[in-house]
């Protein structure tokens, strides 16, 4: 092993060390994938997709050659520095379809990236949201639901304990690498009445009591 010095590449990752924090984006990585679709030529958009599109399984165009499922891992690998386009990723590669749009939106925008000023804060938030019946085939949520919700309050409330979720993997990780989180991690949501139940210890210490006494009258 040799030192190299300071970082400032790495697998396509660029590292911008400023006085008053750290810029990382992956410009040259979408200048090589644009190549890569053959959009060289073409305009560049302003958004990463159609308004008020909603894919199908049977609808759109299908990933005509290996090169555009390869662009497709590639976009994901780019979402590391590209939040922006991360829902849209998503839905390309769920329903395979075309990411001709997404490259020309990142065509117009390749320098952007993740800023991390130096005088910020370290501790850890997370934000929930989710959609209601945004598939149209099954009519579950876009967001990886497993099952169809009755309203847009349970999409909303469902999505709350899969983001604690990967706060107590974060917290670990963060706690490995040497910065611990001292206090709770808060968690931002948008829908009223999913903070409401949340809120409500009524509807959590109900479940646990069912759980207790159906354990009890099994006992032999």
């Amino acid at each position: 092993m040799k030192d190299l010095g300071q970082l400032t590449y790495f697998l396509g990752l660029e590292v911008h060390h400023r006085s008053n924090g750290i810029f990382l984006n992956q410009q040259k990585y979408i200048q090589d994938l644009i190549k890569l679709a053959g959009l060289a030529g073409t305009t560049s958009v302003d958004t990463p997709m159609e308004v008020n599109v909603k894919y199908k399984k049977d609808e759109g165009d299908l990933l005509p050659n290996p090169t555009h499922r390869r662009l497709v891992g590639s976009l994901i690998y780019l979402t590391t520095t590209r939040p922006d386009i991360l829902y849209v990723v998503h839905q390309v590669s769920q329903f395979m379809s075309s990411p001709r749009r997404i490259i020309r939106y990142l065509k117009g925008s390749s320098t952007r990236g993740l800023f991390f000023p130096k005088a910020s804060s370290l501790q850890l938030m997370a934000y929930s949201d989710a959609d209601w019946a945004g598939c149209p085939d099954t009519r579950r949520s876009t967001t990886e639901a497993r099952s169809c919700s009755k309203s847009s309050t349970e999409a909303e409330y469902r999505s709350m304990p899969a983001a604690c979720v990967e706060v107590v993997w974060l917290r670990s990780l963060l706690d490995h690498l040497g910065f611990s989180q001292p206090t709770s991690t808060p968690l931002h949501a948008d829908n009223t009445s999913a903070i409401q139940i949340a809120a409500n210890l009524v509807f959590h210490e109900l479940p646990s009591i069912l759980m207790w006494i159906v354990t009890i009258f099994e006992r032999p």
